[in-house]
């Protein structure tokens, strides 16, 4: 059975007067790689501070193991941060970078150096040991930065956004290694970023944050198939958003009318009155632009088409005004700007969400 290691309740902080974090709550688990996700503002480093106790909050408490930590100080809490911008010691060598902590606890020199070996073999840096920062690269100080965190074994590992100064080929490496160092020590990982593509491929699960708030929790799976809110729905893998009406109610069957034309969604436990008003959450891969006015879907004409990726991209501008994106594998389409099209998808591909999708 999981077991809870931490706990947020109704954690509230503000900065001169302005609101950043509104009473939120999170329960992470032992073991668990979990992401806070959200753009610049939401809140996530002030979270992150506050778990770490470098911040404290101005209501709501923090537990480690069920014990209150909301007024421990920082170096009493058996969590440790890793930082974007690395923070090693540039008088050292990577040796000493990563013994440091140890050193402060008094630990006799074979052993440290012992543990340092591990932590280095771990990370795959074996034989730099004598090496200065300065003459590292960027991803090889990011490592030690993280061996130096891992090497007295803390209950949490806090990460700041560790990738974000890396190239776009060497984030995507150390993604998978950070993954690997997780699972094999079985340390729990809050990691922070606003990287969609970093979460998905990372967590266990992921916290979207919005506004000092949490729009919601869930597995990749869960927060990228079924998302609550037209916020997560945008930002967690640019879906299409299309409002109208609701139509006649079947079992879990719903009727979307939209401008012109009509659609299909499943309920997913959620309730819909005829004549209502729907939003919808559909993915650009998981719907179609098909030629011609006539039949099923949404009516629109195709404004323009690119590749990049992969994928080809087909915008449609909807009867309403609005603009739908269409994605499929290839290259090209028998499809041209100005075609008339109906769009479409499946009723299970569609999800009905929440909210405004401005991201605040």
């Amino acid at each position: 059975m999981s077991e809870t290691i931490l706990e947020l309740h109704g954690i509230y902080k503000s900065f001169d007067g302005t609101p950043v974090l509104k009473g939120i709550g999170l329960q992470v688990e032992r073991g668990e790689f979990i992401t806070l996700l959200g753009s610049s503002g939401c809140g996530k480093t002030t979270t992150l501070r506050i778990i770490a106790g470098l911040e404290a909050p101005d209501q709501g408490r923090v537990l480690l193991e069920g014990k209150d930590m909301t007024d421990v100080e920082p170096n009493k809490r058996d969590v440790n941060t890793v930082f974007q911008s690395y923070a090693l010691f540039p008088h050292m060598n990577v040796e000493q970078n990563v013994g440091y902590a140890l050193k402060l606890r008094k630990r006799p020199k074979g052993e440290i150096k012992e543990e340092v070996k591990k932590m280095l073999e771990l990370v795959q840096l074996s034989g730099f040991e004598k090496r200065k920062p300065a003459e590292l690269s960027g991803g090889q100080k990011q490592r030690v930065a993280i061996a130096r965190s891992l090497i007295n074994r803390p209950k949490i590992l806090l990460l700041d956004e560790p990738l974000g100064a890396l190239d776009l080929q060497l984030r995507r490496q150390m993604q998978q290694e950070l993954k690997r160092l997780q699972k094999k020590l079985g340390i729990t990982f809050i990691y922070i970023t606003h990287d969609q593509e970093e979460a998905l491929n990372m967590s266990d699960r992921i916290a979207v944050m919005r506004d000092g708030q949490f729009d919601q929790i869930g597995t990749p799976s869960q927060v990228y198939d079924s998302p609550r809110t037209a916020y997560v729905a945008r930002f967690v893998g640019e879906a299409n958003i299309v409002r109208g009406t609701v139509g006649a109610v079947s079992g879990d069957r719903v009727e979307f009318l939209g401008a012109g034309g009509k659609a299909a969604f499943l309920r997913r436990g959620r309730q819909f009155t005829p004549g209502g008003p729907a939003a919808l959450a559909v993915r650009g891969e998981q719907a179609q632009a098909l030629p011609g006015k006539e039949g099923p879907g949404l009516p629109g004409v195709v404004k323009e088409k690119s590749f990049a990726g992969g994928m080809l991209r087909i915008a449609v501008e909807l009867a309403g005004g609005e603009e739908f994106i269409c994605r499929r594998h290839g290259i090209d389409s028998e499809l041209a700007p100005g075609d008339a099209v109906r769009v479409t998808w499946e009723p299970d591909q569609a999800c009905p969400v929440e909210g405004e999708e401005e991201q605040t």
